[in-house]
């Protein structure tokens, strides 16, 4: 038997999983770390961290399945998204890196839309310049750090870095190069006008590669790391929602992949480059080769009901609670609830929205409250479908969800009644380090293409369809669309009177 290993090196932990020939999951494991906030609004990681669980993880699911290394054909990257990791021009890191959840690069975000020009920005790379693309921190860097910048010679993303720790080389996926908002979506290479408009040297930056391409092997002293085999290949891979876009077989347009975790993100394919034309979606290349995808975000998904668990009910069962919302009728007996509480991305670009309950009276109870959340999430990622159809995807047949939020029946229910689609769950534990793993197992040769190799391992549960409650949703979603343009102003006063 052969295997692949998928690696995710996400925001607070490193996983790797060993997968067989067949598409199971032989082995897992996971090795954490935490990231910084040295300042309001910064969120910073060493890369040597993601390093370190990465040879972790690799040696733990190894030894975990007693599989040899040399039975290992081929690894594949994934991870979170639009990191800025500077290396100077002996590979070593310059300052740590700045995450996809960092706030400070709103005046570069200015700069870049003064520079390009914000349609012509949204035209070329599918996106309007957001505080968590790569290419405002970039500048960033360039206009407070000049020091730094001045020493820089490659510019990575964080699963790129691991890339460079195993292979010695410098490259990225094409996914992964689009979300840097200096890539031509349609060309999937870097953009010259781009890049000139910006005064960046294209030096600083990799070649790029399909996401099932090989990169680079393992070299002899990443193999003495970690257990693997010197010579391995390491594939391009993707970028952790495009790869857990392909991991729940969304590939050809009509299937959507929607992520019910901390954030929420619905994901679709598109079988040529399209935009939003407000850059209200994020338009990436597919990790697939041939595709690209539309993506909507939002940034308190399961987040949000976490958030009500911790605050409202402490110590209480996910479970538990979201079973006793099954008890509620759908519109919690007049209760909206905006999803807001850490700003939002799709369809509102705002990091000072807030949160709420509207309609609040002395009838409910905390049953009440937990269903408003479920279905404020829900509506939160309607939005998301709407503007993918309004962006002429109209035909999406068939949401495959992931994520911990999709365990929950009652919020599947929800799900499957405020997007009046069927809904099926994907028996996948790991979604973004499975897509890895499908990109490698094309590497090695075991499968001609994605569609092929999805084939072959996708595992779906059976659907949860709409029920009578689908019209209810339909009305109230129209009220919820009015709530953040009336909030607005209140939204941004409030914002400003919290304790830094």
């Amino acid at each position: 038997m052969s295997y692949v290993i998928g690696i995710d090196s996400s925001t607070t932990a490193t996983k790797a999983q060993l997968v067989d020939e067949v598409g199971k999951v032989v082995a897992v494991a996971s090795s954490g770390y935490s990231y910084d906030t040295p300042q309001p609004l910064w969120s910073e990681q060493d890369p040597e961290l993601w390093w370190q669980a990465t040879k972790e993880a690799i040696a733990a699911v190894l030894a975990d399945s007693g599989v040899p290394g040399s039975a290992v054909k081929a690894i594949g990257l994934t991870g979170q998204m639009h990191g800025l990791v500077l290396l100077d021009e002996h590979g070593e890191v310059l300052r740590p890196s700045i995450l996809w959840n960092d706030q400070r690069t709103a005046a570069e975000c200015n700069e870049i839309r003064e520079r390009i020009g914000k349609h012509r920005l949204i035209r070329i790379t599918g996106n309007d310049a957001l505080t968590g693309f790569t290419a405002p921190k970039i500048l960033w860097v360039r206009n407070n750090e000049p020091a730094v910048f001045a020493r820089a010679a490659h510019v990575l993303l964080p699963k790129d870095y691991v890339r460079y720790r195993l292979t010695a080389e410098y490259a990225l996926d094409r996914a992964g190069g689009a979300g840097t908002i200096l890539f031509d979506l349609a060309a999937r290479t870097w953009s010259e006008d781009i890049l000139n408009a910006l005064d960046l040297d294209p030096g600083l930056f990799p070649p790029t590669f399909e996401g099932h391409e090989t990169t680079g092997l393992v070299t002899a002293a990443a193999a003495a790391a970690t257990g693997l085999v010197a010579g391995t290949p390491v594939v391009a891979g993707a970028g952790d929602q495009g790869a857990n876009g392909i991991a729940v077989g969304a590939i050809d347009p009509g299937v959507v992949g929607l992520s019910l975790g901390t954030s929420g993100v619905v994901f679709t394919a598109t079988s040529e480059p399209a935009i939003e034309p407000a850059g209200r979606l994020h338009a990436f290349c597919h990790g697939v080769a041939g595709r690209w995808h539309f993506m909507g975000v939002m940034l308190s998904a399961a987040g949000s009901f976490r958030w009500f668990r911790d605050a409202l009910a402490p110590g209480n069962d996910f479970a538990a609670l979201a079973r006793a919302t099954g008890q509620i009728a759908a519109g919690s007996d007049g209760l909206l609830f905006l999803p807001y509480l850490t700003g939002e991305r799709t369809p509102h670009p705002d990091p000072l929205a807030r949160g709420g309950f509207i309609g609040l009276t002395v009838r409910h109870s905390r049953d009440h409250l937990a269903r408003a959340v479920l279905e404020g999430v829900s509506f939160g990622l309607r939005d998301s479908f709407e503007l993918i159809r309004n962006a002429g995807s109209a035909d999406l047949t068939e949401v495959r969800a992931s994520g911990g939020g999709t365990r929950s029946p009652e919020w599947r229910q929800i799900l499957a009644d405020v997007l009046n689609t069927d809904v099926r769950t994907v028996a996948t534990a790991e979604g973004a380090a499975q897509g890895a793993a499908l990109l490698a197992a094309i590497g090695a040769g075991w499968f001609t293409d994605a569609a092929a190799a999805s084939a072959e391992w996708l595992r779906l549960d059976p659907p949860t369809s709409p029920g009578s409650d689908a019209a209810i949703y339909d009305e109230l979603y129209t009220g919820y669309r009015t709530l953040y343009p009336a909030l607005q102003d209140t939204m941004h006063l409030l914002s400003s009177l919290e304790t830094p």
